[in-house]
């Protein structure tokens, strides 16, 4: 089985200790050549400016596409252009757009902005040929009113001009497998990325899940009940769950996953290093890329 492409979450630091474990977590993670690294937007657009700097800094410092979060909460489209113009002319070929998640209480479109993602694709569409990422959510979106509605939506955010989707973290790897497949049935002709998010501490994951409505299954909970004051045992079991879970997904035929690093490198590190990633030279970085289009 050969080694998965992959590509790499960050959000932006918030202050200097942050700053220092974002850029140790950088450096330890891009020798193994991924894809793109992403950066995050905050959920109320309120981490913008923190965002434009570490993407910046991304591009001067690593040889790698980097995509940062672009989401519709916070502004008008005519700033949301203005930033994709922004971004466009900095070198930036590549967007993941979101609608975002309202700082407290219901979702409430801005009148002068994009209303949702699909909104918002079809803006960047509109402003240049970014490559654009849109999330899509094997479990349904906590604020559908159906799978089904979930799912079209996906499919009209890809008929809009987005060119791959990468899921919400999950566990249940059947989900995934039947949301693919009704993906396929819908002609929703673009690559499903698998979120990956290593396990750095059980109690934050379950917490999380519950709020985007993942689904935690039995056998997590018991992978990891009574490890609650051993964090040393609880980093190998992560690492065990995460390697079974995309070799399972490799033996389905799924060649790309999306981690969610969390600003963290020592399990996304050690995960990789499992699947067959290797620090590779510039050579060697370059056959990947060209991988990476191949597909």
């Amino acid at each position: 089985m050969r080694a998965p492409l992959v590509s790499f979450e960050f959000f932006p630091p918030s202050n200097a200790d942050h700053e220092a474990r974002l850029w140790a977590t950088v450096a330890r993670l891009t020798p193994l050549s991924p894809r793109f690294l992403s950066v995050t937007y905050g959920a109320d657009g309120s981490t913008r400016d923190r965002t434009h700097r570490a993407v910046a800094q991304l591009q001067r410092l690593t040889p790698f596409h980097v995509a940062p979060h672009l989401t519709c909460i916070g502004a008008s489209r005519a700033e949301l252009i203005a930033i994709a113009r922004q971004y466009w002319e900095s070198g930036v070929r590549h967007i993941v757009a979101l609608r975002g998640d309202p700082p407290a209480g219901k979702y409430l479109p801005n009148p002068e902005g994009c209303a949702y993602a699909v909104d918002l694709v079809q803006t960047l569409r509109g402003v240049a040929d970014f490559e654009i990422s849109v999330a899509a959510y094997p479990e349904t979106h906590p604020e559908a009113p159906s799978a089904q509605f979930d799912l079209v939506n996906l499919k009209r955010k890809v008929d809009a001009g987005a060119t791959r989707a990468i899921t919400q973290f999950f566990y249940d790897l059947n989900a995934y497998l039947r949301f693919r497949d009704r993906c396929a049935a819908s002609d929703i002709a673009v690559s499903i990325v698998p979120g990956i998010l290593p396990i750095t501490q059980f109690a934050s994951v379950v917490k999380f899940a519950a709020r985007c409505g993942t689904h935690i299954p039995t056998w997590l909970v018991q992978r990891f009940a009574g490890l609650e004051q051993d964090p040393e045992t609880c980093r190998l079991i992560a690492a065990a769950v995460a390697i079974e879970q995309v070799q399972a997904l490799q033996r389905e035929g799924v060649e790309e996953f999306h981690f969610y690093t969390l600003n963290r490198a020592e399990l996304t590190f050690a995960i990789c290093h499992a699947l067959g990633l290797r620090p590779q030279s510039p050579k060697a970085a370059t056959e990947s890329d060209q991988r990476a289009v191949a597909l």
